[in-house]
C-alpha cells in the first residue's frame, strides 16, 4: 500500500441483504405485544382534531387521530415537519385545548394538566436558580409534600439516573444530557401515570443522545410508567417503542400504527439487522415518499453561485 492509499477512506462494507417483512413479529415479539394488550389503557384518544384560527382563516393542525396507549407501553410518534407532533403531545399534556374529540387518562377525560401526567420538553426548562436537588423536589413541595420529605424522595430519584452527586449543583453547572436526565427525574418525581417528552434529545450531540437514549430505557424498565415520546429521528424511534405512531401531514391524520418488530431487550447491534432495517425503511417510505422529492427543485436551482468561474471543488 503507499502513503496515498493511506490516506483514501476505507471502502464500506456491504451489509447483506436480508429479506425481511416490518411486519412480520416473531414469536417472541407477538407474545409481548399480547402481554401488553392484556394491560389496562392508560391512554385514550377518539376523534381528536385541531383547528387554529386566526384574521386570515382557519389552519387544521391535527384531525381524527385515534389511538389507544396500555400502561407501560412506550409509544413514538413521528411525522413530517407540519404533521402537529408538538401539538399532539402538548393536547395530551392538557396544555393546548383540542378543537374536536376527547383524551381520557385512565378513562378520565383531560381538561387541562394534571399530576397523572409528567412532561419533558425539548429545551432545558430546569429553574437556573434552584439547585439538581431542589429541581426535582419542586413538584413534590408544589403538591403538598413536606420539604424534608420531597427533598428525600427526590435523593432517590437522582441516584435513580445516576446525578446524586450533583445534587447541589445548579444547571449551568450541568453538561445537556445531565440537565434532561434531571428534568426526566423532576417530572417522575410526582409519579405520573403517563411521562410525555417533546423531542427531549434533539439538541444533543450523537454520543449524549445515545446515553440518553440507554438511560430512558432503563429508567422505563424500573418504574411503572407509560411514556409518549416524539421524534423526528427515525432509528431513534425504532431504537425506543414498543408501536410508532406515524402522522401525516397538512392536516395531521394518521398514517400508519406500527408493531416495532424488534426484540427486547434492544442494544444498538439491533440497528443492523434485518428487522430494525425494515421498519426504518418504512417509515422513511411514510414520511419521505419518492413523489414529493421529485417536485422538490434540485439543490444547483436553489444556490446561487458567489464562487469565482472556474474555481471548482469538484
Amino acid at each position: 500500500m503507499t502513503r496515498a492509499d493511506a490516506l483514501l477512506p476505507p471502502v464500506p462494507i456491504p451489509l447483506p441483504v436480508v429479506p425481511c417483512d416490518y411486519r412480520t413479529l416473531s414469536d417472541p415479539v407477538r407474545a409481548r405485544f399480547a402481554k401488553l394488550k392484556d394491560r389496562e389503557i392508560a391512554l385514550s384518544v377518539e376523534s381528536l382534531g385541531k383547528v387554529f384560527r386566526s384574521g386570515g382563516g382557519e389552519t387544521t393542525a391535527l384531525r381524527d387521530i385515534d389511538l389507544v396507549t396500555h400502561r407501560r407501553e412506550f409509544l413514538c410518534v413521528v411525522g413530517p415537519s407540519g404533521c402537529g407532533k408538538s401539538t399532539f403531545v402538548r393536547i395530551l399534556a392538557g396544555l393546548e385545548t383540542a378543537s374536536s374529540g376527547v383524551v381520557r387518562v385512565g378513562g378520565v377525560p383531560v381538561s387541562g394538566p394534571g399530576a397523572d401526567r409528567g412532561m419533558v420538553f425539548q429545551g432545558y426548562t430546569l429553574f437556573p436558580w434552584l439547585s439538581v436537588l431542589r429541581n426535582v423536589a419542586f413538584g413534590l413541595e408544589e403538591n403538598g409534600t413536606p420539604r424534608r420529605e420531597a427533598e428525600r424522595e427526590a435523593r432517590q430519584w437522582l441516584a435513580l439516573i445516576g446525578l446524586e452527586a450533583f445534587a447541589e449543583a445548579y444547571p449551568h453547572q450541568l453538561s445537556g444530557g445531565m440537565k434532561q436526565r434531571v428534568a426526566i427525574a423532576r417530572a417522575l418525581a410526582t409519579r405520573p401515570r403517563i411521562l410525555l417528552m417533546d423531542e427531549p434529545f434533539s439538541a444533543l450531540d450523537t454520543q449524549s443522545r445515545a446515553r440518553m437514549q440507554a438511560y430512558l430505557i432503563e429508567i422505563w424498565r424500573k418504574i411503572d410508567i407509560t411514556i409518549v415520546f416524539i421524534t423526528h429521528d427515525l432509528d431513534e424511534a425504532v431504537y425506543l417503542a414498543d408501536r410508532i405512531l406515524v402522522l401525516k401531514a397538512h392536516p395531521g391524520e394518521v398514517a400508519e400504527l406500527i408493531e416495532v418488530p424488534v426484540p427486547r431487550p434492544r442494544s444498538p447491534d439491533q440497528m443492523l439487522g434485518p428487522e430494525f432495517r425494515a421498519t426504518r425503511a418504512r417509515l422513511d417510505a411514510l414520511i419521505h415518499p419518492p413523489k414529493e422529492e421529485a417536485d422538490e427543485p434540485a439543490a444547483t436551482a436553489l444556490v446561487t453561485r458567489m464562487a469565482p468561474a472556474g474555481d471548482e471543488v469538484e
